[in-house]
């Protein structure tokens, strides 16, 4: 197992690619600390995980909150003595027109997917540095080709790419690796919280038509990019379905 006595922080880890991340990292030896709002799903993942001899910590964690991301990490830091990994999986997708949106939906994207990836990523900082370790920054394919109807979506996710690389040269030479994970279309419930019927209708449709990635495809690139000699960093990494065009 390549990631004996390493310690990874995953958020998101309620369900999905956050979920199949933490089984992941677990199978290769790390300890896991699970955060994400759902208690409950935190509960029962940390039941199988330690059933397997993971050792474990879930956090009730809300990304938007910067406090509530300090305290993920403290409370990391206090359990297991370092931070090795931090996998930045927390984010919502809200698809929809920009002409007459809720720009409700647009502050929730704002604020989990590019916030919260930064409030956390400052938490950590301090220690993934001490350890030389990894920074992992779940973006999307949508961080490179803009698609009517996802004009807000896209631009979080654009911002994940911009930040990420700026990250990247500040820390590299400080053995620091940034990893941005680019999916496609994947089978997770990720588009089940959009709000706008006919945009929810449509990436149906497009989904029904795909042969979706799965979170444990996604979970294996994380481990992939993870696992590679100190001196290797694979700064990015994107991943659609054989059937998505864009």
């Amino acid at each position: 197992m390549t990631l004996n006595g390493k310690i990874a922080l995953v958020t998101g880890a309620s369900s999905g690619i956050g979920e199949a991340t933490a089984e992941e990292l677990a199978a290769q030896g790390a300890s896991v600390v699970i955060g994400a709002r759902r208690t409950d799903r935190l509960a029962a993942l940390e039941e199988r995980l330690t059933a397997r001899g993971t050792k474990v910590l879930s956090v009730e964690l809300d990304v938007t909150n910067q406090q509530s991301c300090q305290a993920a990490v403290q409370a990391a830091v206090d359990q297991f003595g370092a931070l090795d990994i931090l996998v930045n999986n927390a984010g919502v997708m809200l698809l929809g027109s920009i002409v007459g949106a809720d720009t409700t939906d647009w502050t929730r994207m704002i604020n989990t997917n590019v916030l919260g990836l930064m409030f956390m990523t400052d938490a950590a900082l301090p220690h993934i540095l001490a350890s030389k370790g990894s920074i992992i920054q779940v973006s999307s394919v949508a961080g490179r080709v803009a698609r009517l109807g996802s004009g807000v979506y896209n631009a979080s996710k654009w911002a994940v790419g911009a930040f990420s690389e700026s990250l990247r040269q500040e820390v590299t030479a400080h053995g620091v690796r940034v990893v941005l994970i680019e999916p496609g279309m994947v089978d997770t419930e990720l588009r089940d919280h959009i709000t706008d019927p006919a945009a929810r209708k449509a990436i149906a449709e497009r989904a029904s038509q795909t042969r979706q990635l799965q979170a444990s495809d996604i979970a294996n690139a994380v481990v992939y990019a993870v696992t590679q000699p100190d001196y290797v960093a694979v700064n990015e990494i994107l991943i659609r379905p054989t059937d998505q065009v864009l």
